[in-house]
């Protein structure tokens, strides 16, 4: 057994395949369960796919980088169900590809912003946050009043989605581009943070 166990030390090779052995037999000890674990969560109740304007905004958000600085995920400590309301559960994000969790934050958790605020208020906050937050250091984002939704992009990002397992009906995706006519993306991204949280458990 000592001579086996000497043989692997000093075989530089031999270790290296070894331990990738090792390492990928415990990795697969960790995600398979949790594959199936996340085939098991269901949406909350009245958790649907984002509508086409919604989902036009989530992509903004994305794109603009607001992740950054917001998370959308409150934690199960007290001090931040206090602030923000119910800790955050996974039958809330089923259908967010990518998920925006996190706990790094510039500014606040987002996971709870719906209906907080009007929608007048989003609008010129995006556009310039210090007229209303003096102090805030978020930049402005002027252009988005500016440039239209593009509803076949939104289209094909709906298709896509159903492709991956999102419920969309035909009907659903055939209507995207009128959902979206004329719409500017920050309406579709007031429209975005306006559903965040609208589904979530009241409490903390």
């Amino acid at each position: 057994m000592s001579h086996s166990h000497e043989k692997v030390e000093k075989n530089v090779g031999l270790m290296a395949i070894l331990i990738a052995v090792a390492v990928s037999f415990g990795g697969i000890a960790e995600i398979v369960p949790l594959m199936f674990q996340a085939e098991a969560i269901k949406p909350l109740p009245g958790v649907k796919p984002y509508p086409p304007l919604e989902l036009a905004g989530r992509e903004i958000y994305i794109r603009e980088g607001c992740y950054n600085c917001h998370s959308q995920m409150v934690r199960t400590l007290r001090f931040e169900t206090e602030r923000y309301g119910h800790y955050s559960l996974a039958g809330e994000s089923v259908y967010d590809r990518p998920f925006q969790w996190g706990s790094k934050r510039t500014g606040p958790d987002l996971a709870r912003v719906g209906g907080r605020y009007s929608d007048d208020w989003h609008r010129v906050h995006l556009i310039n946050p210090r007229d209303l937050v003096p102090e805030s250091n978020m930049p402005g984002f002027p252009w988005l009043a500016e440039n239209k939704v593009d509803g076949a992009l939104v289209r094909s990002k709906m298709q896509a989605l159903k492709t991956l397992g999102d419920p969309y009906s035909q009907a659903d995706i055939d209507g995207a581009v009128d959902a979206v006519a004329d719409k500017t993306e920050l309406d579709a991204l007031v429209a975005y943070l306006q559903g965040l949280g609208k589904h979530a458990p009241r409490g903390g």
